[in-house]
């Protein structure tokens, strides 16, 4: 099973991994080409065009600001959050986009970010990029598929029909939890072992280690500001915010140990997952 923990586990904006982290993914590769092709100072306008289920329900998870960022030169593991409201609130003002974080090209949210009422072949998850030059003439167009779990496919790739294109191979490769245990077994290994030397395929120890301690620190980070904020969602959808009076509660539970109970137990549980979120 040629997939990394940090394929498994990515850090990105919410609520969703592939309404929101693909779709900024995907603006920020269709950037990148641009950056390739040696096109980014010649393109005057942008053309956002979510399809399927990146239309319907894009808005509510925010697929439409994440196109922007990734646009705008984002990554979803590497954005201030706290910085995507005001700049969406600048740009829809100016009516100009910072492709690429400083060259600024025409951009009307009501002409340049459309949700089609489509499909396109390959999967709901469907958005099309084109930027265009000052005589209006098309530069470059790209169509991306967000998969699931902050993967993205181009459409050449998903037409193949083979979305998975590392071919890495591990020292122990497997397909399923007993074919796990069994190399477990036959190599003397514990299970932590194990997937170190697979890590290892693509990257150093140290720069594993380190990775995971970033991944936990996101994690925590999320907690953290769970807790402390109050009110709405972001998102449009006036989803109130609950972990906060949730863990109050708790705190203020009068069993010396909440853990003790079942029920209690399972109201951390679901403390953890409202923090996050």
């Amino acid at each position: 099973m040629a997939i990394s923990v940090f394929d498994l586990f990515k850090i990105g904006i919410g609520p969703s991994s592939s309404h929101t982290v693909g779709p900024m993914r995907a603006a920020a590769l269709f950037l990148g080409t641009l950056r390739e092709r040696r096109l980014l100072e010649r393109v005057q306008r942008v053309e956002v065009r979510l399809y399927g289920s990146l239309s319907a329900t894009g808005i509510g998870h925010g697929s439409d600001t994440a196109v922007v960022m990734g646009l705008m030169g984002d990554w979803p593991d590497q954005i201030d959050p706290a910085q995507i409201a005001p700049r969406i609130a600048a740009l829809r003002d100016s009516g100009q986009l910072l492709l690429d974080g400083n060259l600024p090209v025409a951009f009307d949210w009501a002409r340049d970010m459309l949700l089609l009422d489509e499909n396109l072949p390959y999967h709901p998850n469907a958005m099309t990029l084109t930027a265009f030059a000052a005589d209006g003439s098309e530069l470059s167009s790209g169509t991306y598929y967000s998969v699931g779990g902050g993967f993205v496919v181009d459409a050449e790739q998903a037409a193949t029909g083979q979305l998975d294109q590392d071919h890495t191979q591990l020292p122990y490769d497997f397909s399923s939890g007993d074919e796990l245990l069994r190399l477990c077994k036959e190599h003397g290994l514990r299970v932590s072992e194990l997937m170190m030397a697979n890590e290892k395929a693509w990257r150093s120890e140290a720069e594993i280690r380190s990775g995971l301690m970033r991944l936990w620190q996101a994690m925590r980070d999320c907690v953290e500001q769970g807790l402390a904020h109050e009110g709405i969602l972001p998102g449009g959808l006036n989803v109130k915010r609950r972990a906060a009076k949730l863990h109050r509660s708790l705190q203020e539970m009068s069993k010396p140990n909440v853990i003790g109970s079942t029920l209690s137990g399972m109201e951390w549980v679901n403390l953890f997952a409202l923090a996050v979120n």
